[in-house]
């Protein structure tokens, strides 16, 4: 998984538990019968009795009950800390929720051979960054389906497959699935695609959402995509994620935003935006990276969250280098309820010859201006660059595109204008 890991300091901790559902069911003592779906490779399992759902993890039961609270913020678990001596860092409360469980209201327990499809996963995990194909186990059909039925406890499946075909030799493969429960309290749908036309443009992509009885709903999308540039004939692969889901039940829910782009120069971007919420408490996460395969890099983190009641505090950085010069500047900062602030900035110049000149200084009056000797780091590539992206997107890159018939050729958009070359060489 291509995943960039973010090392900061912040005013603030917190670690939105996974929103997912128990998966974990312990069948009393009795014979098990297992039998296995070939539409998902999965395995489902009918026991004699009803099941009893416990909670996966490791550690104690207490420990195991705790980690099975959703929408709850483990702060013991966050990468990122910082203390802050004026005002003390406001936790986030540990509320009880009802969001988990009941898979098995939402999916029966019992599935009879040549049943329909069924949901592969719930609800999307939060701050994984962006899957590999493999990960998706995306596998079209190669004939139009359009079947539905109805299983033993009354609930409903259907399955669909198709081709869009439109100019350029615009082609798009479907397949599309879905259910729903026996009393329409709980929904699926799942639509799997791939892209391509005479352009060399090549798409393969996710889409998923559902509900529950408790009102629980989620929407997550996956992309990636394989295009040239009209002017330089160079290849670029994208890669994008978007995942979100709410309570049904508490003022609860989250939003995330991450993109990855490579071209085969070594040009490199990343970046995410995330969003929660719990009951009267927000948070908000933006970063970014920019490589441009010369040894140039641009790496940014804004990080903050309120309360209802106006406490506000964050955390932000930024640093540039390239060939060992640059620098690295932030802030933490907290405002209370009563509108006092408290920040502090801090900078550091990178002179390329040992040199390291730091300054800073906060509202209570601390300030620091030296001249250290150190060695400078940065990472001038990205640790997962393009020969990484190419090795993981086989299936994209064997789409095969409708055959172009002779003496046709593909319409390509090469814009107004050709881009502007940068200076630096």
């Amino acid at each position: 998984m291509s995943r960039t890991d973010r090392g900061f300091t912040t005013l603030f901790e917190f670690n939105l538990s996974k929103l997912n559902f128990s998966h974990g069911l312990a069948p009393r003592k009795k014979q098990r019968m297992c039998f296995r779906l070939t539409v998902l490779s999965r395995i489902s399992c009918c026991y004699p009795d009803p099941l009893v759902p416990i909670r996966r993890g490791n550690g104690s039961a207490n420990s195991n009950e705790k980690k099975g609270e959703n929408w709850r913020l483990d702060s013991k678990n966050s990468l990122h800390k910082v203390r802050v001596l004026p005002s003390p860092a406001m936790s986030f409360a540990s509320v009880q929720s009802r969001f988990s469980s009941k898979q098995q209201k939402f999916y029966p327990q019992c599935t009879p051979r040549n049943s329909g499809p069924q949901s592969r996963d719930t609800l999307p995990t939060r701050d994984t960054g962006i899957a590999n194909e493999e990960d998706w186990e995306i596998s079209l059909l190669n004939e139009n389906v359009n079947e539905s039925g109805t299983n033993e406890d009354g609930s409903t499946w259907y399955r669909q497959s198709g081709e869009d075909l439109g100019e350029n030799g615009y082609l798009r493969r479907w397949t599309m699935m879905g259910g729903k429960s026996h009393d329409g309290s709980s929904e699926w749908m799942e639509t799997w695609w791939e892209t391509s036309d005479w352009s060399g443009y090549k798409e393969l992509g996710v889409e998923k959402s559902g509900r529950n009885a408790e009102g629980d709903s989620w929407w997550e999308t996956w992309q990636e995509l394989l295009h040239q540039d009209e002017w330089s004939n160079l290849a670029h692969i994208e890669k994008s994620a978007q995942k979100q889901a709410k309570s049904g039940i508490e003022n609860a829910g989250w939003h995330e935003k991450w993109w990855e782009k490579y071209d085969a120069k070594g040009w490199t971007e990343k970046g995410a935006h995330k969003y929660g919420r719990l009951n009267e408490q927000s948070w908000w996460e933006k970063w970014g990276e920019h490589y441009d395969g010369r040894g140039s890099v641009l790496k940014w983190t804004d990080k903050w969250a309120k309360t209802e009641v106006g406490t506000r505090w964050g955390d932000k950085w930024e640093e540039k280098f390239f060939d060992v010069v640059g620098s690295r500047q932030g802030e933490t900062w907290h405002v209370s309820a009563s509108g006092d602030r408290w920040s502090r900035t801090w900078g550091e110049e990178h002179f390329g010859n040992g040199k390291v000149h730091k300054y800073g200084k906060s509202t209570t009056g601390e300030s620091w201006d030296l001249i250290v000797h150190e060695e400078t780091y940065y990472e001038a590539e990205p640790h997962y660059g393009w020969a990484d992206v190419v090795g993981d997107s086989s299936q994209l890159l064997t789409i095969q595109p409708r055959p172009r018939p002779p003496g046709v050729f593909p319409n390509l958009d090469f814009g107004s204008s050709p881009p502007q070359l940068d200076d630096q060489t």
